[in-house]
């Protein structure tokens, strides 16, 4: 069967497949998302040949009723936040989970390589740090940024977690997915990490954050993750790693590898920071920062390098948030899914009235067919996208 084939079978799967039941959601629920903020921007990416249904928008904006606005979110009395190109962005207290300030908090958009942070979080969940994996050709057959590893070599999980993060290696991703038990199943933890976290607005397609069939995020959702996974030690040390060595394959010998936040070294108090790019999802970044005992995060979504580079905007924002009071904050990054609000019992039906009938859910079929598409996609000759040059 052609690939355009298979692709089509698999969108019929996704938009007609048996649904499952599930309660209709309240009467004049607010959406949490803004109209037409969906589903990331456009022009979408070349490896998005199918059309994914939305991910579900809560009926009830996750972090609190402030975080569903489309502007701006600001303490009562603040000024204005400085000027940035991010479509969406948040800044939160690292500690308490407080949010600061935001724009477009639950705005949808392409993560790029942030969703790594996800990535990590299944590997520490699920492998050990010292067991050894070793390269296959098919690891590092893959487009864009690369750690250096090859087939045939021999590295720990915590070596690949440090090619993954350090130098945001696809194909560390990849040898990572590998192990714990191919693509579609490293989505499929990836999407029931995120969900159990709260982070509702992202749906992982590749685990390097390439960009795939309904792949998103926001910017809410990135310094939710981002702030557990500093509660990790090896994450956190990892990431504040500015070089370590790096293990060879066959004739080519070990090397450096460094880090390439830009935060890092350059905004007094950085704690640790990931960036991503693709053409679809443009500059993403998420990072953190230490000043006068406070620690803060700072993320952001679909932004752009000029005027001013992404770093700057960061440096910026975090400065922005370090002036403001921890005592108004706008919301919250949750710790886990929010309960579903209790149903309505103050209207009754009349006697002898049928109850509504039950909203089809396809979220399972949604979920199987990315599964399919990463195993179509990995064998399948397709046009990539041209990320950031190393």
């Amino acid at each position: 069967m052609r690939v355009g084939a298979v692709l089509g079978v698999v969108a019929a799967v996704l938009l007609v497949g048996p649904p499952v039941a599930q309660a209709a959601p309240a009467t004049g629920a607010v959406p949490a998302v803004c109209a037409g903020r969906e589903a990331p921007s456009g022009p979408p990416a070349v490896e998005e040949t199918v059309a994914v249904p939305a991910v579900p928008v809560p009926a009830e904006p996750v972090g609190g009723a402030r975080m569903g606005a489309c502007g701006d979110v600001l303490p009562d009395g603040a000024g204005p936040p400085p000027a940035v190109t991010a479509t969406g962005w948040v800044v939160a207290d690292l500690d308490t989970g407080a949010v600061l300030a935001a724009h477009d908090p639950h705005a949808r958009e392409r993560p790029a390589s942030t969703l790594k942070i996800l990535t990590t979080l299944v590997v520490r969940a699920r492998l050990d740090p010292d067991a050894v994996v070793v390269a296959t050709p098919e690891d590092v057959q893959v487009d864009g940024s690369r750690a250096g590893i090859g087939p045939g070599g021999q590295y720990t999980v915590r070596q690949l977690l440090t090619g993954l993060l350090l130098n945001s290696g696809n194909d560390c991703a990849m040898a990572l997915a590998r192990t714990l038990g191919g693509v579609p199943a490293t989505l499929a933890d990836m999407q029931q990490h995120a969900e159990a976290l709260g982070a509702l607005d992202t749906r992982p397609a590749t685990p390097s954050g390439l960009d795939g069939p309904g792949m998103s995020t926001s910017a809410y959702d990135l310094a939710l993750l981002f702030r557990v996974a500093l509660r990790d030690q090896l994450v956190r040390e990892t990431l504040a790693t500015r070089t370590v060595p790096f293990p060879g394959f066959a004739a080519k010998p070990g090397f450096l590898l460094s880090n390439d936040d830009p935060l890092l070294g350059s905004y007094p108090g950085a704690l640790a920071g990931k960036t991503g790019f693709t053409d679809a999802a443009r500059h993403t970044f998420v990072g953190a920062a230490e000043r006068n005992g406070r620690r803060l995060i700072v993320a952001m979504v679909r932004g752009e390098q000029r005027p001013t580079r992404m770093v700057a905007q960061a440096a910026a924002l975090l400065d922005y948030g370090f002036a403001l009071s921890a005592a108004s904050p706008v919301g919250t990054l949750v710790d886990a899914r929010p309960a579903p609000p209790p149903q309505s019992t103050a209207t009754a039906l009349p006697a002898g009235a049928a109850a509504p009938a039950p909203v089809p859910s396809r979220a399972p079929w949604v979920v199987a067919g990315i599964a399919l598409l990463a195993v179509i996609a990995a064998t399948a000759t397709v046009v990539v996208l041209r990320r950031r040059p190393r």
